[in-house]
């Protein structure tokens, strides 16, 4: 069966259901991004910095076979956390499926009541910025 966005958002959920102390949250969210593939240092330039992250947070994405694969690296356990996160949900899927996917899941697992403003604003970024990728592959086809 196909992994669908819900699907992986589900998962997410139930993983984070298992912490109730947002320190707990925390710390899984940070041990998701330690375990985010590398990026080439090559990928990290200026033009891949996402715009209104607290961190430096560098995302690189590539249409293969009409689905998007992301790879991002951040100077910030946490944002390395919310990236690897948002790339789980999202990679490996059509930029329609990407455009349309209401992410409940950030919502759902607590996430802006762990975050700041600041840190909250920065992974708004991050999915304004990956839902931007799939609009401009999506208009390129």
């Amino acid at each position: 069966m196909e992994q669908t966005i819900e699907n992986t958002e589900q998962e997410i959920i139930e993983e984070f259901e298992i912490f109730e102390d947002l320190f707990d949250k925390f710390a899984h969210l940070i041990d998701i991004g330690k375990g985010m593939e590398k990026m080439d240092d090559s990928l990290k330039t200026e033009n891949r910095l996402i715009k209104g992250c607290q961190a430096n947070v560098w995302l690189y994405s590539e249409l293969k076979d009409g689905k998007i694969y992301f790879k991002a690296d951040a100077d910030a356990d946490y944002a390395k956390g919310l990236v690897a996160m948002m790339i789980r949900v999202l990679s490996g899927h059509t930029p329609q499926e990407i455009l349309n996917a209401p992410l409940l899941f950030i919502e759902k697992i607590g996430l802006k009541g762990m975050l700041s403003m600041k840190r909250s604003g920065g992974l708004e970024s991050m999915i304004k910025q990956m839902k931007l990728d799939a609009l401009v592959y999506k208009v390129q086809n």
